[in-house]
């Protein structure tokens, strides 16, 4: 299950560092239009989720620390965050539909906030690839057995 824990959790972390990519594209899509987003949206509303839920799920049956299986659930808060942020943003124009200094700083909370999610996915990845690796040996600690010389 570790390996499966480190697997997953890459995935993870492969699915957010393409939502940066996919959100370029969607701000250079031209002509621009409801589409832009598309992939955008779709990895970041179903792929994600789905990862970060498989990566808790993998990280309680790896039997993670606590503390590891709480950071690998802190994306999906992020998530929601990240969405919430969105929708302030997109309603936050004036009464032309046009985007306001206020609203602006609301996307630009947007973008923090996945800088943040990616910062945790590392960590969950650095984790899990540190609780996958087999345990040293201590030759201190090795029985030997009994007839035989030490």
């Amino acid at each position: 299950m570790r390996k499966a824990f480190v697997v997953v959790s890459a995935l993870l972390l492969v699915a957010f560092v393409m939502q940066f990519v996919f959100a370029a594209v969607g701000a250079f899509t031209k002509p621009e239009g409801d589409g832009a987003y598309a992939l955008h949206s779709v990895n970041g509303m179903a792929v994600i989720p789905v990862l970060t839920l498989l990566t808790i799920v993998f990280a309680v049956l790896a039997k993670a620390p606590g503390r590891l299986v709480g950071l690998a659930v802190l994306p999906l808060g992020l998530v929601v965050v990240q969405a919430v942020i969105a929708m302030l943003a997109n309603a936050s124009t004036d009464a032309a539909g046009v985007s306001t200094p206020f609203g602006l700083t609301i996307a630009g909370l947007h973008a923090l906030n996945g800088i943040i999610a990616v910062h945790v996915v590392v960590n969950v990845h650095r984790a899990a690839r540190k609780l996958a690796r087999p345990a040293p040996v201590d030759a201190t600690h090795v029985a030997i057995p009994e007839g035989e010389p030490a």
